[in-house]
């Protein structure tokens, strides 16, 4: 069976980061084949400035190239394999734009599949003095100039998008841009893989992703995922630290793999890889597109765009943000697991916003009506319109106050100055896992890896080991919106800790199944202690000292129903997910001793002097 095969999971997503295929090359199987828009399909090497060909696959209407309009371009560039695009994958994927007629073009990035030169994961921008001094964006502007040269009848105008690496392929296109290049949508971009994209998250190493993706993208030059049998949680466990999985794997010296073994906390190497410093003017119109449950890229979609949003002089800086785990725009978008959204959010998507956004800037035509950003408010399921994000006009802050007897209220604590509101013990040897057991290999047969954000709290919420904190019963619908900020008032009987928040929101006992009780995240992250003053420089926690935590949980645009409760839920560890936090300060985790992981007291403080809180955004 196919990579292609194993990992497609339905008609036009970009599914995964690493068992995806571009949004042009979807699977036409999953739909009875047909040819409403026939397309010619060619293959190309394309020379580049330091002599290395990179392969590509052209995809036009019939006949376009002697008769008819000039088209424009729409490219994606990938490092999953361009040789699976054709007409009927088009047609499918891409519905209103292969009928408007495009020229579609399939690039396979430097050093995979068809394409020479070596691969670099997520090549880092670079000073451009010599032919040799090549990244993402040389090779962009390169093909981009072939492609203007030899491809016949072409209207000289261009527009690239994608999702996930494809996205921050994407992203490339728009900095120091061909001027050809008129629209770039990067979708679920990978923007900073150490803060909050892939790899890490807030300096919390995500152990199972990080493990299974560099095999894919670094141990050949074809995509072959990770599918280990074993209950991922026991493997993890039984191998101690990442440095004891990677030698069993036999993976230790993948250059991506040897990062993460040597270079833990923000170095250069993962500053350097960033995209966000780079984002310091806009240079060509951006649809950011991006899903409220993405399990990969949630923080690259909102990061990027609060970089560029100042720059936006011409009003040419678009979002949408919707109901969506990783790429599920390019679906249905009316279920994610058990939630209903009540319409198909994902065909109106593209319909109504991607659709005429590069109609618009590549056609000039009309029908874009997009003045900022597009949000879909869950709970209540309706899309709004809001200039900026987050949004200003019609919003006020609110605070959510984590209170004593587990107590979640809008009122500031008061009484006793140092209340503990909650305390627990966490123990490395029984971490809390990320989803349900058994954890498949991220991308491996059967996972369920790509819904686990909407999966039911329940199966953890009843543990020892966590605070929960909820509201009574709500006795009026209560929206949260704008970025969402933990702001946590805690302390450890260790030299080290991880925090992890999590925002549910809790059913009615008699709502209609499956959703009767259900707990449902709307956001939730993590954060290394270590970090507290420097990402660049971890520290040691002083044992029992209340330290003030504040870190992002990301955006939302949530109305928790009259009759819900809310809940926030505290923990430290979510496993293996995230690599285990041996509670004791060691210099590299990766290689931490097995004396070192102890159980430790957490204390979360709820008082006038240490008010524990969340901080959001409500309508006026």
């Amino acid at each position: 069976m196919s990579v292609f095969r194993r990992a497609v999971l339905a008609i036009g997503i970009s599914i995964s980061l690493s068992a995806a295929l571009p949004a042009f090359a979807q699977d036409a199987a999953a739909k009875p084949e047909h040819h409403d828009h026939e397309y010619t399909r060619q293959e190309e090497m394309i020379p580049v400035r330091d002599g290395v060909k990179l392969h590509v696959v052209i995809l036009r209407p019939v006949g376009s190239e002697k008769s008819g309009p000039a088209l424009p371009f729409l490219i994606q560039r990938t490092p999953y394999g361009a040789e699976h695009a054709t007409s009927e994958r088009l047609n499918i994927s891409k519905p209103e734009l292969v009928a408007s007629g495009y020229i579609f073009v399939l690039c396979d990035i430097r050093g995979r599949y068809g394409s020479e030169g070596t691969f670099v994961m997520n090549r880092p921008i670079v000073a451009h003095h010599s032919k040799q001094d090549v990244d993402e964006t040389t090779d962009t502007r390169d093909t981009i100039d072939w492609l203007l040269k030899h491809v016949p009848n072409n209207s000289g105008k261009v527009g690239v998008l994608g999702v996930s690496y494809p996205g921050f392929l994407a992203m490339m296109a728009g900095i120091d841009a061909h001027p050809a290049v008129k629209a770039i949508s990067p979708q679920a971009p990978m923007t900073n893989v150490w803060k909050g994209d892939d790899f890490f998250h807030n300096g919390a190493f995500r152990e199972t992703y990080g493990f299974d993706y560099v095999q894919q993208l670094e141990a050949q030059k074809t995509d072959v995922p990770a599918d280990s049998k074993e209950d991922q949680y026991n493997f993890f466990l039984e191998h101690g630290n990442f440095a004891g999985a990677a030698e069993s794997a036999k993976i230790s010296n993948l250059p991506t793999a040897k990062i993460f073994l040597t270079q833990p906390a923000y170095t250069k190497f993962w500053q350097d890889m960033a995209v966000e410093s780079h984002l310091t003017k806009v240079e060509v119109p951006t649809l950011e597109v991006g899903g409220w449950w993405d399990q990969e890229d949630m923080w690259g979609t909102q990061a990027e765009y609060a970089a560029l949003k100042p720059h936006d002089k011409k009003g040419e800086v678009f979002m949408v943000l919707g109901p969506w785990n990783h790429g599920g725009w390019g679906g249905p978008g009316k279920n994610l697991g058990a939630i209903d959204f009540g319409q198909p959010t994902g065909e109106e998507y593209r319909k109504t916003m991607e659709f005429p956004f590069f109609e618009k800037y590549l056609k000039g035509q009309s029908g874009f009506d997009l003045k900022g950003v597009a949000s879909f408010r869950t709970g209540v399921n309706q899309w709004e319109r809001y200039d900026v994000w987050p949004p200003v006009s019609g919003f006020k802050g609110e605070k959510l106050y984590l209170g004593a007897e587990h107590a979640l209220g809008f009122a500031a604590p008061t009484g006793d100055y140092n209340t503990v509101a909650a305390a627990y013990v966490a123990d490395p040897a029984d971490p809390i896992p990320f989803r349900m057991r058994p954890v498949e290999s991220t991308y491996g047969t059967g996972s369920r890896w790509r819904p686990w954000l909407v999966e039911d709290q329940r199966f953890v919420s009843s543990r020892k080991d966590l605070a929960n904190f909820t509201t009574p019963v709500l006795d009026h619908d209560v929206t949260v919106t704008g970025d969402v900020v933990a702001d946590l008032f805690a302390a450890t009987t260790g030299t080290d800790a991880d925090w992890v928040v999590k925002l549910i929101d809790v059913y009615p006992d008699d709502a209609p199944a499956p959703m009767n009780g259900y707990q449902l995240m709307i956001v939730d992250e993590i954060f290394r202690g270590r970090y507290l003053k420097s990402f660049e420089h971890p520290e040691a926690i002083k044992p029992s000292e209340v330290n003030e935590y504040k870190w992002s949980l990301h955006g939302a645009d949530h109305t928790f129903l009259k009759g819900h409760k809310i809940m926030v839920e505290v923990q430290s560890s979510w496993f293996p997910l995230y690599d285990r936090n041996p509670q004791t300060f060691v210099p590299n985790i990766m290689t931490a001793p097995p004396e070192a992981y102890k159980a430790q007291t957490m204390s979360i403080y709820g008082s006038p002097k240490y008010p524990s809180h969340l901080e959001f955004l409500s309508p006026n």
